[in-house]
């Protein structure tokens, strides 16, 4: 198997990781023996086959990850995959905490994406729950009221976007709190962006 090609992105990124550099390099490398193409998207490190995105490499805190686009459909022959949040309909993650343990499941991680290959060859796609409703914060709606500029720029937001706002502002116990987290992401909406864009 030939390697594919580096992006020049992913060489930066990883140079100026201050948290997982080692484990975003093995990350890299075995992703990169599967033959996938190298991009840059998100501020990730994000491989595709035919131009579709099969799998990101990401880091927080507590972990770094593999992110497996459509996870969901994995068979998860080891139990490893996580949903990140009950939200989270597609994607998968498996968790690192050092470099070990990534060196230790190489073979199976390979497994898993070129099992990912394999979805992505037969077209399979995630049966998303239709969006159940949900409620507009009096919050919010208030401040669309106030500036009907917010309201549309909220309604040109993806289904996805404006559900992940509405879910972030009404998880929020304290009305006064769901009026300052709209306050610091009116801007984000008003330039069409998501919640973590």
């Amino acid at each position: 198997m030939t390697k594919s090609t580096m992006n020049p992105k992913v060489d930066e990124f990883l140079s100026k990781a201050k948290k997982w550099k080692e484990e975003y390099g093995k990350l890299r490398n075995i992703v990169l023996d599967c033959e996938l193409t190298e991009e840059f998207k998100w501020m990730h490190p994000c491989y595709t086959f035919e131009k579709k995105n099969i799998v990101l490499i990401h880091g927080f805190k507590e972990y770094c990850a593999l992110l497996f686009h459509k996870g969901a459909l994995l068979k998860d022959a080891h139990g490893i995959l996580i949903q990140q949040t009950e939200n989270v309909q597609a994607a998968r993650q498996i968790r690192f905490t050092n470099v070990q343990e990534i060196v230790e499941m190489e073979s199976i991680l390979k497994a898993y994406i070129n099992e990912a290959i394999e979805v992505e060859k037969a077209g399979l796609e995630v049966n998303f729950k239709k969006n159940t409703e949900v409620t507009i914060p009096e919050e919010l709606q208030n401040k669309f009221d106030e500036m009907p500029a917010l309201k549309t720029a909220f309604e040109a937001l993806t289904p996805g976007r404006q559900r992940a706002y509405i879910l972030y502002f009404s998880q929020a116990k304290q009305s006064k709190t769901r009026e300052s987290r709209i306050e610091k992401y009116m801007q984000h909406i008003l330039d069409g962006k998501g919640l973590n864009d």
